[in-house]
């Protein structure tokens, strides 16, 4: 029983690192060959041709050249002002947004729910990791491997590399993938010529462009759009 149970540790270890070596082999060709496609654009395919019957989709490439410095700035300064700082983790961060949800969770359950809106503290790099190669489910082995898979991002590419992937997969509405998507869908402009406040407000869409999508110029966007807009300036871009 011992040794089936030893040779059953070696294969489940076996698969364990094949999958590492596959997910670092595909990060490794990142570095010359922009992704045609991530697991959560796969997945939300299939849901669109499943529900609707059809598939509306927007997606096209945009070099780094391309994209606007505006633009970056925007989505670093409102989702990871740190992002050149750190190696993938921001610590500080998802340390405060554990201690918000608990917060929230015991208001929830004072109030008789079972559970409260979670906050993130995910970084571009974190955010890109589970894009590309996971599921959205949420437990202890999925945020492990997207620990692994973060920092193989940040070993094997720059972080320029990287928020060019994140800028040309990211959602930013239902079937609208990518800056240049994003930019012909809600401005009809290619998304090198956004302006500041214009990118600000994408910006802003990405914790849930889903649910902004439907009204992309509330009093919300447009107003947490200029609190980003002050903020862009003071964050660093990558060389």
């Amino acid at each position: 029983m011992t040794r089936h149970l030893l040779r059953l540790a070696g294969v489940l270890l076996l698969a364990v690192l094949s999958l590492q070596l596959y997910f670092g082999a595909r990060i490794l060709l990142m570095r010359w060959i922009a992704p045609q496609s991530t697991t959560f654009q796969r997945s939300e395919a299939l849901r669109l041709l499943s529900d609707k019957h059809q598939l509306a989709w927007r997606q096209e490439w945009v070099d780094d050249a391309q994209l606007p410095k505006t633009l970056k700035r925007a989505v670093i300064a409102s989702e990871d002002a740190g992002f050149t700082e750190h190696g993938g983790v921001d610590w500080d961060a998802l340390q405060g947004a554990w201690k918000k949800n608990e917060k929230a969770q015991a208001r929830a359950e004072a109030r008789g729910r079972t559970s409260a809106k979670v906050v993130g503290g995910s970084t571009i790099t974190q955010q890109l990791a589970k894009n590309l190669f996971l599921s959205g489910e949420r437990n202890l082995v999925r945020k492990g491997q997207e620990l692994v898979i973060t920092l193989m991002l940040e070993a094997l590419l720059d972080k320029r590399r990287i928020l060019e992937i994140y800028l040309n997969s990211v959602e930013w509405g239902e079937g609208v993938f990518g800056a240049q998507a994003a930019a012909r869908t809600y401005f009809r402009s290619d998304a090198a010529r956004l302006s500041a406040f214009e990118a600000a407000r994408l910006a802003v869409m990405l914790p849930a462009p889903k649910r902004f999508e439907r009204q992309p110029a509330s009093a919300y966007v447009l107003g947490r759009a200029g609190v980003i807009t002050a903020r862009m300036n003071d964050v660093s871009l990558p060389p």
